[in-house]
C-alpha cells in the first residue's frame, strides 16, 4: 500500500499544458495541495477554476529568466506553506539542424530545461531540508541519453538535466530527499508534434501515463528508490 498524499505539498513547473497538466490533476486527485506555476495567467486560471479547491494555488512566472526563477521561489514562501516535493516539469523544445540553431534558441533551451531545475533545486532545497525528506522529480526526456537529428540543442538540455539530477541525488541523500529522472519518449503533447510530425498520435504515450508514473514514485513505500525511469512508446523497439 502506498503513501497518501493527503496534508501534502507539491510545486509543479509548467503545470498547465500537457505533462504538468495532468501530474497536477492526479496529485490533487489524489489529496495534495498542488501550487501551479506557468507563464500564462489565463491558462493557470481556467486550470484552477477546473480544480476549484481550496488546495490549489497558482503563481504564474517565466522561468527563462533567473529573476523569474528566483521570484517564483519568493512568492511561494511567502504563502508560509511547507513543501513535499517538487517536480520540475516545465520545458521546452526548438528543433532544426545544427546549422540553422541559433544562439538565440540554444540559450532559451538551456535556460528553461537546465538552469531553471538548478536555480529551483537551490531555493526549494532549504524547505525540503527543514522537513527531513521529500522528493525532487525531474522530468528530462529519452534523448538524455539517446541522440535525435535536428534535437541537438534540446539533448544537450536534457542530458544536462540528467547529470545534474545524479550528482544532486548524491548530496542529498542523508538529507532524506530522494531524487528521480523521468525520461518519455514519445508523449502525445504539443512539442512531440512539432518536434517528431512524422509519428501516429495514436501509438503516443499519454500525458496521463507520465503522471501516474510520476505518481507511483510519490507514493511508494519501502527502502528500495528508483532513481531512473525510461518510459517508451509501445511500438517502439525495445532496448534501442
Amino acid at each position: 500500500m502506498g503513501t497518501s498524499l493527503k496534508e501534502k505539498t507539491y510545486l509543479i513547473t509548467g503545470a498547465t499544458r500537457g505533462i504538468g497538466r495532468s501530474i497536477s490533476k492526479l496529485l490533487h486527485e489524489q489529496g495534495a495541495r498542488v501550487i501551479l506555476t506557468g507563464r500564462s495567467p489565463n491558462l493557470l486560471e481556467t486550470l484552477s477554476n477546473e480544480l476549484n479547491s481550496e488546495r490549489c494555488h497558482t503563481i504564474a512566472s517565466d522561468l527563462s529568466t533567473e529573476r523569474g526563477c528566483l521570484s517564483l521561489a519568493a512568492t511561494f514562501k511567502a504563502l508560509d506553506l511547507s513543501i513535499d516535493g517538487l517536480i520540475n516539469n516545465a520545458g521546452i523544445g526548438i528543433f532544426g539542424p545544427l546549422e540553422e540553431t541559433s544562439t538565440q534558441a540554444w540559450d532559451m533551451i538551456m535556460a528553461i530545461n537546465a538552469r531553471a531545475p538548478f536555480l529551483l533545486c537551490r531555493e526549494f532545497l532549504p524547505l525540503l531540508k527543514v522537513r527531513g525528506r521529500g522528493h525532487i522529480i525531474n522530468i528530462a526526456s529519452v534523448v538524455a541519453h539517446k541522440g535525435y537529428p535536428n534535437q541537438s540543442a534540446y539533448a544537450a538540455s536534457k542530458h544536462a538535466l540528467l547529470g545534474f539530477s545524479k550528482s544532486l541525488a548524491r548530496e542529498v541523500q542523508a538529507d532524506g530527499i530522494r531524487v528521480h529522472v523521468l525520461c518519455p519518449g514519445g508523449v502525445d503533447t504539443e512539442m512531440v508534434s512539432d518536434s517528431r510530425p512524422d509519428l501516429d498520435r495514436d501509438v503516443l504515450m499519454s500525458p496521463e501515463e507520465i503522471a501516474e508514473t510520476t505518481l507511483f514514485l510519490l507514493t511508494r513505500k519501502g527502502n528500495a528508490v528508483i532513481d531512473q525511469i525510461d518510459l517508451r512508446r509501445e511500438s517502439s523497439t525495445p532496448w534501442a
